[in-house]
């Protein structure tokens, strides 16, 4: 039977599309087709592992254009694969996942934090995911090694956020996401032909300084053009915190009861939150690759060239893996131990051998310290519309989560 094309459900359901199709068939994978193309959805712990394999899926040339054109850049570490990919991801690693890296960026981060909050005191209110970004934008710029000025760090915030908010639709937000990536680009561009040529001086190790002289596998130096690519690869999913840091401002006015619990520092229940928090709230909905031969999982076939989608979003509320997905509960996370492909908002799998993010622990060192001065915030939250529709992806609550900061804070 041929299958139906589901572009036009994908834009009508969002995040709820590849979780209605399996309910619909009551399998965890299910065939359908996206774009055009042959395509399966799968999801669960096996399903993970076996999109994380490259002998099973390949991220080259599977990445549509328009993310490209937008959130990843073209000629990112996201569209290479094999020895190409473990040697740009390596450099990666030696950035983003040594400990005093990350609590070096979490100590500058917490400092934006604390020097913002006196002039949301002397606003009638704050819409928090603006803020947060503002705060995220500068300090990862800062700690990435590239000179910007505070006056500097507003448009930069709107124009990170904006390639992340625009990926996955048309229209304005489409464009206004193009049109930042490239006037983001040129100017890091710029950036690191200076760097190069000895005009603008860095610190040495400092993530300027590493990119602008990595070379690939083939030893070959990135040009300069794909190593701006590559620096906003750290600069733009670190402003992207400020989703989660919304979701939590929408977590504490659901269920105020966490609040002084979160408040109180407790460093497990904060790493807690920060996971519950990228659980339970839609971020990715799901990613993919392409299968370079024909395949099977769990009885499906697969056609040579098909992509093979893993439902992020479904399986951080499978049933099978999370006691009550729907319920907001971060205490499910003290002491428990998660593996590598169960929890899935970042993707799955070991970051440093395969495709997972490289920033995750960042997001939740960030989130984690950052929720926690969101808590012992003196705020309330006006009447808003804290509606999150899963059909606009990424998703976000429609206010942004507006707060009137108290003066005590």
């Amino acid at each position: 039977m041929p299958r139906l094309e589901n572009g036009l459900k994908l834009l009508a359901k969002g995040y709820a599309w590849l979780p209605d199709e399996r309910r619909r068939t009551g399998r965890r994978v299910v065939g359908v087709r996206l774009g055009g193309l042959p395509a399966v959805g799968i999801e669960g712990p096996e399903a993970a592992r076996f999109l994380y394999d490259e002998e099973h899926v390949r991220r080259s040339q599977a990445i549509p254009e328009p993310v490209q054109g937008t959130l990843f850049g073209k000629g990112a570490v996201h569209t290479l694969d094999g020895e190409m990919h473990r040697v740009r991801k390596a450099m990666f690693i030696a950035l983003l996942m040594r400990e005093e890296g990350i609590a070096s960026l979490t100590r500058q981060a917490t400092v934006a934090w604390d020097a913002a909050v006196p002039s949301w005191t002397r606003r009638s209110e704050i819409v928090l995911i603006e803020e947060a970004a503002q705060v995220l934008a500068g300090a990862v710029t800062r700690w990435v090694g590239i000179p910007v000025r505070d006056d500097e760090v507003p448009g930069l915030a709107r124009d990170l956020t904006a390639m992340v908010d625009g990926f996955a639709t048309g229209g304005p937000r489409h464009l206004r996401a193009r049109r930042a990536r490239r006037r983001r680009e040129r100017w890091l561009t710029e950036l690191v032909h200076d760097v190069r040529s000895g005009v603008t001086k860095v610190a040495e190790g400092s993530a300027v300084d590493v990119v602008s002289g990595h070379r690939d596998a083939d030893g070959t130096q990135l040009s300069s053009r794909v190593a701006a690519v590559e620096l906003l690869n750290i600069i733009r999913p670190t402003t992207a915190v400020a989703w989660f840091l919304a979701f939590s401002g929408h977590a504490l006015i659901r269920w105020p009861q966490y609040r002084e619990r979160l408040a109180a520092g407790d460093p497990a229940f904060a790493e807690a939150w920060a996971h519950e928090v990228r659980r339970f709230y839609p971020f990715a909905p799901f990613i993919g690759g392409r299968a370079p031969q024909q395949l099977e999982f769990d009885g499906e076939k697969i056609s040579r060239n098909s992509m093979v989608l893993l439902d992020l979003y479904g399986q951080n509320h499978d049933p099978a893996l999370w006691d009550t997905p729907y319920a907001f509960r971060p205490e499910r996370f003290l002491d428990r131990e998660i593996g590598e492909f169960e929890l899935v908002p970042q993707g799955g799998g070991n970051p440093r051998t395969g495709h997972r993010c490289p920033g995750e622990q960042i997001t939740v060192a960030l989130l984690s310290a950052l929720a926690v001065r969101l808590a012992r915030l003196d705020w309330d939250a006006p009447e808003q519309d804290l509606t999150i529709a899963l059909h606009r992806i990424p998703a976000k609550p429609r206010s942004g989560v507006v707060l009137r900061v108290g003066p005590s804070a």
